[in-house]
């Protein structure tokens, strides 16, 4: 869920042999990774016991407090967690990385790579983009959810700050948003140890209530949660809606395998956080057994009364952790749906000259902002926002599990019968756990679908968009053959004319218009087409390759991760390699900027049609995503009917 919140990259190889030191250097790599995974990869997973409960036996669909109840559901708590992230994502999914990346649009690449059925490829691709588009319905609720909950808990303190748990929660997501565009580096340094207590104060509230009524443990026993389903299979079912908050963010440790590796994501998980966040079930199960009535705030109860304003600010704090590495998620989601064409070009800002990961986007910071103050003030509780959450997320997890099937047989060649057996027992655990929270649409649920189908409606049309427009460029362009035989005429001048083009064949419309008009061309013309791999990076070695055409004309293919920034006055220094220099004084830039006019033929509806023209007249300048310097550049338009 949080790709783009970067802690840097070190080398997650920790097996490989170190220079001086190798040990002493591999343990320091290890304990730095370890700390940053519990940092960012566990925010959103690790808030969820300050709802989780409360929510289960005092929500919507609340189940009687009763021992037997309790030990049943804290039963399904935690064994959903061994099924549902231990199990599928920890054991099996984080198998699948695309060169070191996770997340769900690294495994669409990953699997539209092998798919040799164009049929198979496409359906792949729309699972692949759903999952990216249900993400962003996602990410506006964690942080409005993750703070108001932590904020609720002024009320235990006295009621009648009651007043201010909204306003306060709004300016905590206020400051959150406006500091974004400052960069989470130094931030980021204080996210792991900020969360490593947050987690060790989970293990030892829990333990404390633990060892006043050691019976709870009793729950470890799955035999509870069957006979709980068994006895009260309707309460079960309605009590999944809400369990599944328990395991919300079990999707990050898949999505921020490239940033921490994962072997101490794994570490991470089973020797600290899986142990705390049990603990910590346990100790308001403990607690709710001897006092029904915490059920109001089971999580703040767990504290005693001296404890209770500390564990108020270390929630608060924990919360805008996991809130910040959701948001910066979002970004990096951003950026690689452009990378891979779901989206039109958007300013990305690099907030670090060091590490590359650490992006901001300010239409999507904003958009973000907007949707999580709406969502604030429109559900204004927890409890309420808990019915709108779990949708999003069980549908992801299924999306992921039919994507990591075809990725069994694809790519690791297993035997049909045993991808059946694994892929089928996790689709039914995730289609049980979806259905259950379909129910809460009318409540709640009905949000992240909606944002999630306008998401998926922008992505495809973009996508369709482009490729129209690539076919429409093709029929007008000819080929660069007959093209370079026919100007033997045309004035030279001196310089170096740079097109940027999408397609690596015939001749870019804004070269024939340039020569229209001007009825020159310069000594030498380079053709520049910006390709994105399926993979996360792309090596310097195998990034250009350039292809002298003659007569002064050459066509420079640059090939860029879906992880990367494009930087073509970079690339056209590395050209000094092959033997080409530019002098960035004497080269001049040429753009082609489209003016899109909805065709009669509905190749594509009039209404996905118009929707693609704006997103094409709002798109960031190709000089601005490129990085190219703005008085080098030449614009020219043309018109396209799609």
């Amino acid at each position: 869920m949080h790709p783009g919140l970067d802690a840097g990259k070190p080398n997650k190889n920790l097996a490989q042999t170190v220079p001086s030191g190798g040990i002493m250097q591999s343990r320091q790599a290890l304990s730095s990774l370890t700390l940053g995974a519990i940092g960012v990869v566990f925010g959103d997973i690790g808030t969820s016991p300050l709802y989780a409960l409360k929510e289960i036996f005092n929500g919507h669909h609340p189940i009687p407090v009763t021992p037997d109840n309790i030990l049943g559901i804290l039963s399904m708590i935690v064994w959903s967690i061994v099924l549902l992230v231990t199990l599928k994502y920890v054991l099996v999914i984080m198998r699948a990385d695309n060169r070191g990346e996770g997340g769900s649009l690294a495994l669409l690449a990953l699997v539209t790579e092998r798919a040799k059925n164009p049929r198979l490829a496409w359906v792949v691709t729309l699972l692949g983009i759903f999952a990216a588009a249900l993400f962003y319905g996602d990410s506006m609720i964690t942080p409005a959810i993750s703070v108001l909950s932590a904020v609720e808990g002024l009320e235990l303190v006295t009621p009648a700050l009651k007043p201010y748990v909204i306003p306060l929660t709004l300016a905590i997501l206020t400051g959150l948003f406006f500091i974004q565009k400052r960069g989470t580096g130094s931030v980021g340094l204080f996210f792991g140890p900020v969360m490593a207590g947050w987690f060790a104060a989970l293990g030892l509230l829990g333990v404390l209530q633990i060892i006043h009524n050691p019976s709870v443990l009793a729950a470890l026993n799955p035999l509870y949660a069957m006979h709980f389903i068994g006895t009260h299979p309707g309460l079960a079912f309605l009590a999944l809606g809400s369990v599944v908050l328990a395991v919300t963010g079990g999707e990050a440790l898949y999505t921020d395998m490239g940033h921490f590796g994962r072997f101490p994501i794994r570490l991470a998980w089973f020797a600290f956080v899986m142990p705390a966040l049990v603990l910590n079930y346990f100790g308001q199960g403990a607690l709710l057994l001897a006092e029904p009535d915490a059920i109001q705030n089971p999580f703040f109860h767990l504290a005693p009364d001296w404890a209770l304003i500390p564990m108020l600010g270390l929630a608060t704090l924990a919360t805008v952790i996991a809130s910040q590495a959701v948001i910066s998620g979002a970004f990096s989601v951003a950026r690689q749906s452009v990378q891979m064409g779901l989206l039109p070009r958007m300013q990305i800002v690099h907030t670090s000259g060091h590490e590359e990961g650490q992006i901001y986007v300010p239409f999507t910071n904003w958009s973000l902002y907007l949707a999580v103050v709406a969502l604030v003030i429109g559900f204004r509780s927890s409890s309420n926002l808990a019915a709108a959450y779990g949708i999003a997320v069980t549908g992801t997890m299924l999306i992921d599990t039919i994507l990591v099937a075809f990725v069994m047989v694809l790519m690791w060649k297993w035997h049909w019968s045993v991808v059946a057996a694994i892929a089928g027992f996790f689709l039914a655990v995730d289609v049980a756990f979806f259905a259950a929270n379909a129910i809460k649409i009318p409540e709640g649920g009905w949000f992240p679908i909606a944002m999630g189908l306008v998401s998926f409606t922008v992505l495809t049309t973009w996508r369709r968009g482009r490729r129209l427009v690539s076919l429409e460029m093709a029929k007008q362009s000819i080929p660069m053959d007959d093209f370079i035989t026919a100007i033997d005429g045309v004035h030279r001048i001196n310089g170096t004319a740079v097109f940027m083009t999408s397609s690596k064949e015939g001749v870019p419309p804004a070269l024939l218009h340039n020569l229209k008009h001007n009825q020159v061309l310069h000594e030498r013309v380079v053709l520049v087409t910006v390709q994105t791999a399926d993979t996360p990076h792309i090596n310097d070695f195998d990034r250009i390759y350039l292809h002298r055409m003659g007569k002064g004309f050459m066509r420079l293919i640059v090939r860029y991760g879906f992880m990367e920034s494009p930087d073509i006055p970079a690339v056209l220094d590395q050209c000094k390699h092959l033997g080409e220099r530019f002098d960035m004084m004497e080269t001049t830039f040429y753009l082609s900027r489209e003016t899109i006019v909805p065709s009669m033929t509905r190749r594509m509806t009039q209404l996905r049609a118009r929707l693609f023209s704006l997103l094409t007249k709002n798109a960031t300048s190709a000089s601005d995503f490129f990085q190219i310097p703005t008085n080098r550049v030449v614009e020219l338009g043309t018109q396209l009917v799609i």
